[in-house]
C-alpha cells in the first residue's frame, strides 16, 4: 500500500510539472497563433491532465465518514 502511495505520488509530480509546462507552451501560442490544431491539441491534453491529477488526488485522500 505505501508503495502504491508513493507511486501514486510520484505520478501526480509528473502530471503537475506537465500540465505547468503546457501552460506556459499554450500560453506563447495564444500571443502567437500559428497552428490552431496544435494548439486545441495543447489544451485538450491540459484538460485530461488536469481529470487525471483530480482522480490522483482523491484517491490519496482518505474519504471521510461523516
Amino acid at each position: 500500500m505505501l508503495m502504491d502511495h508513493d507511486i501514486m505520488l510520484r505520478r501526480l509530480h509528473e502530471l503537475r510539472s506537465e500540465h505547468r509546462d503546457l501552460d506556459t507552451v499554450i500560453e506563447r501560442l495564444v500571443q502567437h497563433p500559428l497552428n490552431q490544431l496544435q494548439l486545441q491539441r495543447l489544451k485538450k491534453r491540459k484538460l485530461l491532465l488536469k481529470d487525471e491529477i483530480a482522480c490522483i488526488e482523491n484517491s490519496l485522500i482518505p474519504d471521510d465518514i461523516a
